[in-house]
């Protein structure tokens, strides 16, 4: 087993230096020639749409999630508050 392991990572090894060797090349492609001010090419409102409505969303998260953890610490509270009672109700008495 050793033997054909040696020999597969051998052979992917060669093959991978004849595919780096033996390629050319290419030029960087180019998609039209721009011929104005590349500082005024903006998004666009297609562009401002999307972050808002990404912003819009995280802040509706945040508060979601501000809620949830406020409702789950009040609950918390609410359940400590009803086992202290629930204990001292369980308590006896000194008897007056």
């Amino acid at each position: 087993m050793t033997l054909l392991t040696t020999a597969l990572t051998d052979a992917a090894l060669r093959a991978g230096v004849w595919l780096t060797t033996n390629t050319t090349p290419s030029p960087s492609p180019t998609f039209g020639s721009y011929t104005g001010d590349e500082d005024l090419i903006t998004p666009g409102w297609v562009g401002f749409a999307i972050t808002f409505l990404i912003a819009a969303a995280t802040v509706l998260l945040v508060l979601d999630m501000t809620r949830r953890v406020r409702r789950t610490r009040y609950r918390g509270e609410i359940r400590e508050k009803l086992e202290a009672e629930a204990a001292d109700g369980d308590s006896p008495r000194k008897a007056e």
